[in-house]
């Protein structure tokens, strides 16, 4: 298995909206573990999880996150879209997804 780049067309129309976007995939990082007594970085080590790193851009209205293999699609978009910002399109390494 390796990493993926899912990018996100997600309607934000203010510094609190990208903020909001930010936190969640912060959050996202760690959770795929499924031993809750597992430091962070013992995580990564064993697994390579998590979010890896992740660009909101206000301006273009995306958000690009780099995940390890264990993260899916629907996870990132499901966090995002708990925001209650509108996410217009998706993608998973290059290939157009649902939304």
């Amino acid at each position: 298995m390796s990493d993926h780049t899912y990018t996100f067309n997600v309607t934000m129309t203010c510094g609190g909206c990208s903020g909001a976007v930010e936190r969640v995939l912060k959050k996202l990082d760690g959770k795929q573990a499924p031993f809750p007594r597992v430091s962070r970085t013992q995580r990564k080590l064993i697994f390579g999880a998590g979010v890896k790193q992740f660009d909101v851009s206000l301006e273009t209205q995306t958000a690009t996150v780099s995940t390890g293999p264990d993260v899916s699609y629907e996870t990132v978009l499901e966090k995002i879209k708990r925001t209650g910002k509108t996410v217009n399109s998706g993608e998973a390494d290059g290939q157009t997804m649902a939304v």
